[in-house]
C-alpha cells in the first residue's frame, strides 16, 4: 500500500488506538446502553419476512400532483412507498378475483 493511500485512510478525527483497545465486552456494554439503537428480541422479529425484491421497471406515469406531493411530504423514499401502496392494492384485487 502506498504512503498516500495509507494517509488517506488514517486521517480524520477517529481515535483508532482507542478503538483497537476497546474489548468486545466493552463494545457489547456500549451497545446495550445505546438508546438510539435498542436491543431487539425474538418477538420483535416474529413477523419479519425475508424476500428478494422484484426487478423494477422504469415507466413514465402521470399521477395527480396532490397525490405525489402528499407522498413526497412523508419524507425520502416516496417512490417505494407508492410502489408498496400499489402492490397492496394489486394483492387485494388478486385475492378478490380468486374467490
Amino acid at each position: 500500500m502506498s504512503g498516500k493511500s495509507l494517509k488517506a485512510k488514517t486521517s480524520g478525527r477517529t481515535d483508532w488506538s482507542r478503538i483497537a483497545a476497546t474489548s468486545d465486552e466493552d463494545i457489547e456494554t456500549l451497545a446495550e446502553n445505546d438508546e438510539d439503537n435498542p436491543a431487539t428480541s425474538e418477538a420483535d422479529w416474529s413477523h419479519a419476512v425475508a424476500f428478494v425484491p422484484s426487478k423494477k421497471t422504469t415507466i413514465n406515469a402521470r399521477f395527480d400532483s396532490d397525490i405525489v406531493s402528499w407522498f413526497k411530504a412523508q419524507g425520502p423514499g416516496y417512490q417505494p412507498r407508492m410502489n408498496a401502496v400499489l402492490r397492496k392494492y394489486m394483492e387485494a384485487q388478486t385475492k378478490i378475483s380468486k374467490r
